[in-house]
């Protein structure tokens, strides 16, 4: 398959370790966040981690939409289920999450909440075209990559007239959180990791381009690889990384250029503009508070905010004291460090949202890296 199976070469995968090993410097170690799951996800399933010497470290960043949704933010929609009998549509990885007293949307459609696994927010909105007697709420989460399909149909609904449709928006902003992770005390008092470079995420830049890493190798000279998801494309963004610290470089560079460009996708842009605007704060799981890194609905739209529809108030939840999600999110720990990892927590039985979507470091390391870690671990 073109763009895919080039890209998994096992010689080729050699080859790009042993130019890694070559331009090493052996008195250093290099800590590079990905800050992607998807990323995150290769690395695990294709054991990149084993190919790469000893002092070159990779480590997990906030990059999973569903990892990184609060528990509030889950109880609003299970709220908008039980309470106010919506159908509630959402993506499958979100009917896991953990939520308050023990509930989670799946716990809360076996209560009688119509609660529906949608593949995509058109999903959502031809459930509203197709049950007009009922109010239907998409759970919308993600980052800058699916937020213009939700911005579609929402504007969609206006120019329909679909008056039963509405979006409980969580999208949140990739910029945003790489700025916090590197400059706010919040996260420092929570413990922090020494980093030395950003593999960029793959689709997310499609949508939003080069242009705002940028800010990040002149303002902190913290060099960005933006990088695809297959196994080849990781090692060269970890080669390409590497070498600009040895240079003394801080600079943006496009690895995933097949698919990238520094102005990125520019309609799609424009769309969310239109219809959504910046939030003044959001919290994130391992993160807390973090100003302007989500979107909300633009007052033109009111009507489809659910939101302010059915009087939404945000409550912060505190998440369960024995799951490390937030340390790991913030890659100061790894999920084998977790006391409930592979034990209480399983993908089967997941206790916090990193074992829930599959691109959870904690769902990575079990799926494709469990035994080995555990092994390691206990050395």
């Amino acid at each position: 398959m073109k763009y895919v199976d080039e890209f998994r070469d096992g010689k080729l995968a050699r080859n790009l370790a042993a130019s890694i090993t070559a331009a090493i410097l052996p008195d250093r170690s290099y800590s590079f966040m990905e800050f992607c799951g998807g990323h995150t996800h290769a690395i695990s399933r294709y054991g990149i981690a084993e190919l790469l010497p000893a002092n070159v470290r990779m480590i997990h960043g906030p990059g999973c939409p569903v990892c990184v949704l609060p528990i509030g933010r889950v109880d609003n929609a299970i709220r908008l289920a039980l309470e106010h009998g919506v159908i509630l549509c959402s993506y499958g990885d979100t009917l896991r999450v953990p939520a308050s007293d023990d509930l989670s949307l799946l716990k809360a459609k076996a209560r009688g909440g119509d609660v529906r696994m949608v593949y995509s927010s058109a999903d959502a909105l031809q459930i509203a075209r197709d049950n007009p007697q009922r109010e239907v709420v998409f759970f919308a989460i993600g980052f800058e990559t699916t937020t213009p399909p939700t911005a579609l149909v929402i504007r969609q609904a206006a120019a329909e007239g679909l008056s039963n449709f509405s979006v409980l928006c969580n999208h949140v902003l990739t910029p945003s959180a790489i700025t916090h992770i590197l400059e706010s005390p919040e996260v420092r008092q929570y413990g922090t990791v020494p980093l030395d470079g950003f593999i960029g995420p793959a689709h997310v830049s499609t949508v939003i381009g080069s242009r705002p890493y940028e800010h990040f190798a002149e303002e902190y000279r913290k060099p960005v690889v933006i990088a695809g998801f297959e196994p080849l494309d990781v090692m060269q963004a970890i080669l390409m990384l590497v070498r600009q610290v040895n240079d003394g470089r801080a600079q943006v560079e496009n690895e995933f250029t097949r698919a990238v460009t520094r102005d990125g996708n520019v309609k799609a842009q424009a769309l969310v503009s239109e219809v959504f605007e910046l939030r003044r704060s959001f919290e994130w799981r391992g993160l807390g508070e973090v100003p302007y890194s989500a979107l909300k609905v633009r007052q033109a739209f009111a009507w489809f905010d659910a939101e302010t529809r059915y009087g939404l108030d945000y409550i912060p939840v505190a998440d369960n004291r024995a799951c490390e999600c937030g340390a790991i999110l913030r890659g100061v720990k790894k999920p084998q460090d977790c006391k409930l990892f592979g034990t209480a927590c399983t993908p089967e039985s997941p206790m916090g949202s990193c074992m829930v979507s599959s691109e959870g470091a904690c769902a990575a390391h079990y799926t494709y890296g469990r035994f080995k870690d555990i092994a390691v671990a206990a050395a």
